[in-house]
């Protein structure tokens, strides 16, 4: 096959490098939501594939780009997105990603990826300690971690885990229908989508009531649910409690929660996705209260550790629970290293068997920013995010639909007796999504439409801010609200 020489690739790697600076440059002058519709991308693209090489790979490339994907694309990286979650890729991010990718190593073993395999053992280690988890959570204290493509996959392993632990003939017979797993209204459905992948059917999944006044689940309400589904043959299976819901920025109470499982013997897996990485920082530790009792708890590097998608990073207490649930291991994947026992595989805590060399774009992020850069970019988020709440309660027209939950501010427009207004909030939102400056995005509070204010990009500054708070006004007054 034709490939590039080393020379050339350098050239035009260099080219696209470039590139890549002027696009985040220009970043701020760019609407963040493009002006498109369903196959208009389609449209611009030659419908046959070419028979011969490209003698221009990296002009062609670039004139893509321009042309088509910048104009047709959300802006992730751009200051004024504050949809979603944030999904970070910082440029120290990409530098290690493009090492990952020259080497190109498959990293299923640690045969066939020895580096790649104890630099993230080292990173993850680290990285428990960093965050406040524990030893129980580092190799050297029994456990262990992993860097998963997603939360996703983190609450699936998790679960298979749990199977097997639950159950020791579960990898042999696979369920038997008497499987329960608990969560809330606001956990992530990437639960729900495990549950089902799991084959557990959805009869399967329980909802806990909130603590009445929250959209927190109740320990209470999560024993007595717990205690009646065991007492009619069913067996508790897993318990995921969330810090900081999709939704709304949620905080489950994780000690209470454990403790409840406990009785039952059911893996507690917490879902930090978005906030667990805010216990970098010593104030907001209290994230983390309850973890020490949990069997595995994940966070994102891809949200707010500004690490290019995918990485997500995953805990569990016991470094057998994974490999016990999941590896098969074929006569062409024995090696010395893993009878020997000295090593870990990492094929065996995923579902599937390759895997990229993820741990060096944590690496470049972790020793090109430092913790505390980290720590203070965290902070300004938090920051600005109070300081718009603070605007929001003090404004006629405006509320607050749920408090403030570090970077996440969640609020609706209101009639004059104080009512969400449900339309008036919805043709704000895409009031301000029209005019470009700030991408927004919604979820629903007590059945209420409500605007979701997600902070998080590297450089989003407090004019940012300002912005968006601006065009929140406007439209509220176009509203009429």
């Amino acid at each position: 096959m034709p490939d590039l020489e080393p020379d050339e690739f350098r050239r035009q790697g260099h080219q696209l490098v470039d590139w890549v600076a002027q696009y985040r440059t220009s970043l701020p002058s760019l609407h963040v939501q493009p002006n498109v519709s369903p196959g208009s991308v389609k449209a611009q693209l030659p419908r046959e594939l070419p028979e011969q090489p490209s003698q221009a790979l990296g002009d062609d490339l670039v004139a893509l780009l321009n042309d088509v994907v910048v104009p047709s694309s959300l802006h992730w990286q751009h200051p004024g997105f504050f949809g979603y979650f944030p999904a970070n890729a910082s440029l120290l991010s990409l530098l290690g990603d493009i090492a990952s990718g020259g080497i190109g190593a498959q990293g299923m073993l640690w045969s066939s990826s020895p580096a790649g395999t104890e630099i993230e053992q080292v990173l993850l280690d680290g990285l428990a300690d960093a965050l406040g988890l524990g030893r129980e959570f580092t190799f050297a204290g029994g456990g262990g971690g992993s860097l998963q493509d997603s939360a996703s996959s983190a609450s699936l392993v998790a679960l298979l885990a749990a199977l097997q632990r639950s159950n020791p003939d579960w990898r042999e017979h696979g369920v038997d229908g008497t499987e329960t797993v608990y969560a809330t209204a606001e956990t992530h459905s990437s639960l729900a989508k495990a549950v089902r992948v799991a084959g557990l059917g959805a009869r399967a999944l329980r909802i806990v009531p909130f603590t009445q006044g929250t959209l927190s689940m109740s320990a209470d309400a999560l024993a007595d649910m717990l205690a009646k589904d065991a007492a009619a043959g069913k067996r508790p299976v897993m318990v995921c409690p969330t810090v900081g819901t999709t939704g709304t920025g949620a905080i489950d109470p994780v000690r209470d929660v454990a403790l409840a499982a406990r009785e039952y013997e059911a893996w507690v897996h917490v879902d930090a996705a978005w906030a667990g990485v805010a216990a970098l920082c010593p104030e907001f530790r209290w994230l983390l209260d309850g973890a020490d009792l949990a069997d595995s708890f994940c966070t994102d590097a891809h949200k707010w550790f500004y690490t290019a998608f995918d990485a997500s990073f995953m805990w569990v207490r016991d470094a057998r629970a994974l490999p016990t649930a999941l590896s098969i291991t074929p006569e062409y994947l024995r090696n010395a290293a893993t009878e020997s026992g000295e090593v870990i595989d990492y094929r065996d805590w995923q579902v599937p068997l390759g895997r990229r060399m993820r741990a060096l774009k944590i690496w470049s992020v972790v020793h090109g920013a430092g913790l505390e850069g980290l720590r203070e970019s965290i902070r300004g988020h938090v920051a600005m995010a109070d300081s718009l709440a603070g605007r929001i309660e003090s404004e006629p027209g405006f509320a607050l639909a749920t408090p403030p939950s570090l970077a996440l501010v969640c609020l609706y427009l209101v009639d004059r007796d104080g009512r969400p207004n449900d339309a008036a909030t919805k043709a704000a939102m895409e009031a301000v999504n029209a005019e470009g400056h700030s991408f927004l995005t919604h979820t629903s509070v007590n059945g209420h439409f409500a605007i979701r204010v997600a902070i998080g990009t590297p450089t989003t500054l407090p004019d940012h801010i300002d912005t968006l708070w601006d065009s929140l006004r406007k439209a509220a007054r176009q509203s009429g609200a």
